[in-house]
């Protein structure tokens, strides 16, 4: 693979150097960088083939730097998009942050891809940046967007005074000059790096996708960095620091996992910005692509209405769901409000029943190894299958201790259960009249199944078919 990196510009004398150096890499990694609203995320998403990364006329929409499989006609790799860099003394500011979380990625990239506005012109911030790249003394491809069907717009004639070897117009937006990129990367490009990435269905089958989501500044972003052992996402007090959702690689206890970092989703009535609808958005999206789901809650405001909102679109979903209670050891009535969080739980999320609840600092790193294991017992039960046999055992003696109720004159009559699929477990019943089974009986037989099997935390599904067993031919059915 490819890692890409933009960077811009370097010194004549070290680019032989450098380009022993990542020839003999068997990893080709590239960066995008620049100031904010230039255009990265949208070469970004180009050049991985989708909308990974979200794109709006708002400057610093980027803050976290995120990384996808890039490929540009033969060549594939490892492509970074990083936040806007920017010039500014203020330490500990949001801005400073970024910038620095931005330096990180482009410590781990060959190439880097430094991204100018041709239309505003050079701008000291550009300057700035310029400066800051050739520091990292790799290759450094300068890039001006925003060219369409010309180089001669001003900023491309300005960028040139930069210094750098090589400077290439292009547009993002319209996929412009994108083959001149092509000839500018290939001699920094590794032979692994022209080999056909095939994709890899199976081995993704076997990777638990895991989404953490919750309400804004609920500590979704630390509990990442906890888990990866390292800082990778942006954190601070500030709501709303996480705007995209961010996909990281992660393995527990020899699971390979795909982490999801997701924005804080606020009740929709105070939604009032586009960008926050958009990153919203991105947010139910990695639920609806997740396995197992971890709903973090805040101890100090537990289970409030918006965490039960994200809970049922997690059940409606048909995602399995881990609530971590985070900032427990703030907690000082721990058992009180344990107890006070699983009956708020229980009382509202049926669909649910039996979540796992499990109290964790990510700040400190207190429960981090039992929310994974709680979250590895969820996901088996998620794609858990009970043989037919079991099931139609079970559900005679649920029918001869409690049959169906009386409807309409007549008795429902179910004959036969069967499980349809897993993921989450969906389940058949056949027999007469069950579009008449009140749901009431139908919540009965969830909670038994839930009972004897041990399906916690995970939706249950049925599918209600007319008619007898399909199972037996017609000289045996009755």
């Amino acid at each position: 693979m490819l890692r890409l990196a933009c960077f811009c510009g370097i010194e004549h004398a070290s680019t032989s150097l450098l380009l022993v150096k990542i020839v003999s890499s068997q990893v080709f990694s590239i960066a995008i960088a620049g100031r904010p609203n230039v255009g990265k995320s949208t070469l970004f998403n180009r050049l991985v083939g989708k909308a990974m990364a979200i794109i709006d006329d708002q400057p610093g929409v980027t803050r976290d730097w995120r990384d996808g499989e890039g490929s540009l006609f033969d060549l594939h790799f490892k492509l970074y998009d990083t936040a806007g860099l920017e010039d500014t003394r203020l330490r500990g500011s949001i801005a400073a942050r970024t910038a620095d979380h931005t330096k990180e990625a482009l410590d781990r990239v060959d190439v880097i891809m430094m991204m100018v506005d041709g239309r505003t012109g050079l701008t000291n911030d550009d300057k700035f940046i310029a400066r800051e790249i050739r520091k990292a003394n790799k290759p450094i491809i300068l890039i001006v967007n925003k060219c369409e069907s010309t180089k001669q717009q001003p900023g491309f004639l300005e960028a040139e005074a930069l210094g750098f070897d090589t400077v290439i117009a292009i547009s993002a937006k319209h996929g412009e000059g994108l083959g001149e990129i092509h000839q500018a990367l290939l001699p920094f490009a590794p032979k692994s790096a022209f080999k056909k990435i095939q994709e890899e269905d199976d081995d993704q089958e076997k990777n638990l996708h895991i989404a953490i989501a919750g309400r804004p500044n609920a500590g979704k972003s630390t509990l990442v960095n906890r888990l990866i052992g390292e800082e990778r996402m942006l954190t601070g007090p500030e709501p709303g620091l996480t705007r995209d959702a961010i996909h990281i690689p992660y393995e527990f206890q020899g699971q390979p996992i795909r982490l999801v970092d997701t924005a804080g989703m606020r009740r929709r009535s105070r939604i009032d910005e586009r960008l926050e609808r958009m990153s919203v958005q991105e947010s139910l999206r990695a639920i609806r692509l997740a396995h197992v789901v971890i709903l973090v809650i805040d101890a100090d405001m537990p289970f409030d209405k918006q965490d039960y909102t994200i809970a049922q679109h997690v059940a409606e979903e048909g995602r399995s769901l881990v609530i971590a209670v985070n900032k427990w050891d703030t907690v000082k009535e721990k058992a009180e409000t344990l107890k006070m969080i699983q009956a708020k739980v229980e009382a509202s999320l049926a669909q649910l029943s039996g979540v796992r609840i499990i109290p964790i600092s990510a700040l400190k790193g207190n429960g981090i190894g039992t929310l994974m294991r709680a979250v590895t017992k969820t996901y088996e039960t998620w794609n858990m299958r009970v043989s037919t046999g079991r099931l139609n055992r079970w559900f005679a003696g649920m029918l001869a201790d409690h049959p169906p109720p009386i409807v309409g004159g007549g008795r429902v009559k179910p004959r036969y259960i069967t499980q349809m699929k897993g993921r989450p477990p969906t389940f058949g019943m056949w027999g007469n009249k069950l579009d008449k089974l009140p749901e009431s009986y139908i919540r009965f037989l969830t909670n038994g199944l839930r009972r004897t099997f041990d399906i916690q935390g995970v939706p249950i599904r049925w599918v209600l078919k007319k008619g007898d067993n399909p199972y037996l031919d017609d000289k045996n059915k009755r």
